[in-house]
């Protein structure tokens, strides 16, 4: 269970760094993911087919795997439209209220019963990160896009989690990502109508960030958070995904200078984020038990 948290916690800190790197790429929100998911999903295939594993899953699987990816790879796309609509801090504020979402979802999808503290800690979590973060109107479109993010991860994290117990990671992101790619792929074109680019191909440097988001944020920090899945529940994993915005916000302060100073709110908001998650590690140690 103490190696399964670790993993998370690793993961989450190295996901901070997405919405750095999401605003470096000079691409808009959907070339950007389709770029992240053609690197990715060409290395995974390339070690797959070289390791050739004998264990084949039934396509019924990979079918719902590939749906699943589906999911993930709107919640990319809406993340990354959060941050260019907005920035950073905006994109990664939304993300609070994935605990409130899978406090309520969770149970609703899987047949469990609505846990009254696992509500509460999500509500404490959102009062957080609101106080770290003072919304302003001209951010509304920016923060209904990152909401709707939000959503889509919380969806897929509870899909993803009755989907490990039974799958090994590598091969769920395998076919989560090809499916993710497939469906973008042919999304793209109606995309690029409704919203259209002039830019259409990563300068270098856009290609060495995608590199690092595709293998180190994507690749090796799936792999990381899919691992932990199989002994946490959703919840846990959402609800630590709180500390993604502070991890996120903190990076964007130094680098974008989207906040040169830091308030006294700002840390009263990471107090109370900081504490939920603790409080909810403490109960998956205690009852060393996948909650």
């Amino acid at each position: 269970m103490k190696s399964a948290l670790i993993k998370l916690h690793a993961s989450v800190f190295l996901w901070g760094f997405t919405g750095v790197l999401g605003k470096a790429i000079q691409l808009n929100e959907g070339l950007l993911v389709w770029y992240r998911l053609l690197i990715a999903v060409l290395v995974l295939w390339a070690i797959f087919l070289y390791k050739k594993p004998s264990n084949k899953l039934p396509l019924k699987n990979i079918v719902q795997l590939a749906g699943i990816g589906v999911i993930l790879t709107f919640h990319w796309v809406f993340f990354y439209g959060s941050i260019k609509y907005a920035n950073v801090s905006i994109a990664l504020v939304c993300l609070s209220s994935a605990g409130v979402f899978t406090a309520i979802l969770e149970p609703l999808m899987t047949g469990k019963r609505i846990n009254p503290i696992e509500v509460l800690l999500g509500l404490i979590a959102v009062a957080g990160i609101y106080l770290i973060f003072h919304f302003d109107v001209k951010f509304r479109t920016g923060i209904i896009i990152g909401i709707c993010a939000t959503l889509f991860s919380v969806i897929f994290s509870v899909f993803s989690k009755k989907a490990v117990a039974t799958t090994a990671p590598k091969t769920m992101m395998l076919y989560q990502l090809t499916g993710g790619f497939i469906a973008l792929t042919l999304l793209m074109p109606y995309y690029m109508y409704l919203f259209p680019s002039e830019k259409l191909l990563p300068s270098s440097q856009d290609f060495l960030w995608l590199l690092i988001l595709s293998l180190v944020c994507t690749i090796f920090t799936m792999d990381l958070s899919l691992h932990a899945l199989k002994k946490i529940s959703a919840f846990t994993q959402n609800l630590t995904l709180n500390l993604e915005p502070v991890y996120g916000i903190l990076l964007a302060f130094i680098i974008y200078k989207e906040n040169k100073d830091l308030s006294n709110t700002f840390y009263i908001g990471f107090a109370l984020i900081f504490s939920t998650v603790a409080i909810q590690m403490i109960r998956v140690v205690k009852h060393k038990s996948t909650i």
